[in-house]
């Protein structure tokens, strides 16, 4: 996890200093760096990062882009894991129609916030909406 950090650190300041801090090849380096950050348990870094990969995305490329709703979708995830449920909720659902008006609602993209949406309102024993949703 060291070293995939400093290589992701390592490539987030060249891609900086080559194309800019809000050059979309510079906010995927800044998304990943958010996942790994959120895989090494380090919540705080991980959701500066994504809520910079999220404020980068929404410019360049607007708020219902796919690459956008991939970081909601993350920070949704992020929200979960601190017992953020609202905040949670918001994210999953914004990601969720998002996806659905870009890929329709058989993708897998799609389908894996619906999941993710029923396994938070299983943890809220809101059982009801938790079932809509598996289903």
């Amino acid at each position: 996890m060291a070293e995939a950090e400093a290589m992701y650190r390592r490539a987030l300041e060249g891609t900086e200093k080559a194309l800019g801090p809000e050059h979309t090849s510079t906010l995927d380096t800044v998304h990943n760096l958010g996942n790994l950050y959120a895989d090494q348990g380090k919540m705080a870094e991980a959701e500066a990062t994504y809520r910079r990969a999220l404020e980068g995305s929404e410019k360049a490329w607007g708020p219902e882009h796919t690459s956008t709703l991939d970081t909601v979708h993350n920070l949704g995830i992020l929200y979960a894991d601190q017992g953020k449920m609202a905040e949670a909720e918001a994210m999953y659902r914004r990601a969720l129609e998002g996806y659905e008006n870009a890929w329709g609602p058989e993708h897998t993209s799609t389908l894996d916030t619906v999941n993710n949406l029923g396994n938070l309102y299983a943890k809220q024993g809101k059982m009801a909406e938790a079932e809509a949703m598996y289903r």
